[in-house]
């Protein structure tokens, strides 16, 4: 039979074995230097989680976003909304690569960050987190946008259940100073086959998609601003590499010769859009430079 003596330096042990237990035990998130940036991102490193400020956003302005006007106006109007504290909707941005879809969300910090809008980047596998993160910043007077660039899944990931629990499904609501603004160049954020399309019934008329499909639709549907990005004409990526042609300094007497090199350009990449149209501004007037 154990001594009482003997009981009391076990449960001493077993106490202090607990202490360190906790130590190594990864703890909540704790609150950054909110006044370090107006941009954040969302890091999970051996189970430990921290908001780190970015040291420089990349600052891109809404006017240099060209052809894309219809979707720069309904991105920009919703955001307006927001930060005067109206009703507004989380954004699913989908369509072609390179048109704009990241850099529109870039550009409006940019033009908001002085009106309290601020951005957090969060990646496709920390969405789990999303809870936390929300819990983080619901009593702050900022306003957030948490931006998750090229969103897609797979079949079964977490991430994809968490994401559609916070958007609409939670018992507890989404705070008020928070949207998510996704990208993505898949309209349902989720692969399609066609066995599934077999899945579809006719009802008096009507067609009803699958249950798989459904289960797919059931994510996209709960952003309720869908805005879509659509590939460049010739006219149009000409148009947006004579812009950066003029931002980056390139001489006025290069850009008609810019504009058969800038095709070449586009042809060699297989796309015209806005980004080829960066790209190729940038080596352009690289050549210039002294």
């Amino acid at each position: 039979m154990s001594k009482p003596s003997d009981l009391s330096a076990l449960l001493e042990r077993a106490h202090a074995v607990l202490e360190k237990l906790e130590q190594l035990l990864p703890g909540p998130a704790e609150a950054p230097d909110w006044k370090a940036s107006t941009a954040f991102r969302w890091r999970r490193r051996n189970g430990r989680a921290e908001l780190i400020p970015i040291e420089k956003p990349h600052r891109i302005r809404l006017s240099d976003l060209k052809d894309i006007d219809d979707q720069k106006s309904r991105i920009d109007r919703n955001t307006r909304q927001f930060l005067a504290g109206k009703r507004a909707n989380n954004a699913l941005l989908t369509g072609a690569r390179g048109t704009g879809k990241s850099s529109l969300v870039k550009a409006l910090l940019t033009a908001y960050a002085k009106k309290g809008l601020r951005l957090i980047e969060v990646d496709k596998t920390d969405l789990v987190d999303l809870p936390e993160i929300v819990e983080l910043i619901q009593d702050r007077p900022e306003r957030f946008i948490i931006f998750c660039d090229d969103l897609s899944f797979e079949e079964g990931e977490a991430a994809y259940k968490a994401l559609k629990s916070v958007l609409d499904g939670s018992v507890s609501a989404m705070s008020d100073n928070l949207l998510i603004y996704a990208t993505s160049n898949r309209r349902h954020l989720m692969p399609e086959y066609m066995a599934e399309n077999l899945q579809a019934r006719h009802v008096d008329g009507e067609v009803h998609p699958g249950e798989a499909v459904e289960e797919k639709i059931s994510l996209s549907e709960r952003f309720g601003l869908w805005i879509s990005f659509y590939p460049f004409s010739q006219e149009e990526y000409l148009s947006v590499v004579e812009h950066w042609l003029k931002v980056f300094g390139a001489p006025k007497n290069s850009l008609d010769r810019a504009r058969a090199e800038a095709l070449q350009w586009a042809l060699m990449r297989g796309s015209r859009s806005g980004r080829v149209a960066w790209q190729f501004a940038r080596d352009h007037a690289g050549r210039f430079e002294e």
